[in-house]
């Protein structure tokens, strides 16, 4: 578990009942909890929680390939656009 921050929310009725429902459900001991609960079932359709490492790793081999090909190498705009035209 990340570290916690501590708000004061104000919600409709309906967030709460739902919240109410995520807590009994999974047997949680506050709405907090429900609502950290809510956020791990559907937070990663908005946000990432965190980068895996071996996202990172394949990032950095792409990197690496792509530069042992191309090096520092620049292209003109025509470069560019007979480029993206042939796809």
């Amino acid at each position: 578990m990340g570290k916690s921050v501590s708000m004061n929310l104000k919600v409709r009725d309906y967030t709460s009942r739902v919240l109410g429902v995520v807590k009994e459900k999974y047997g949680l001991k506050d709405k907090g909890s429900a609502l950290d609960k809510f956020a791990e079932l559907f937070g990663e359709e908005f946000v990432d929680e965190e980068i895996r490492e071996e996202v990172i790793k394949e990032v950095i081999e792409s990197c690496n390939r792509h530069m042992k090909k191309y090096g520092f190498r620049s292209r003109s705009v025509e470069d560019l656009r007979k480029l993206i035209e042939e796809e």
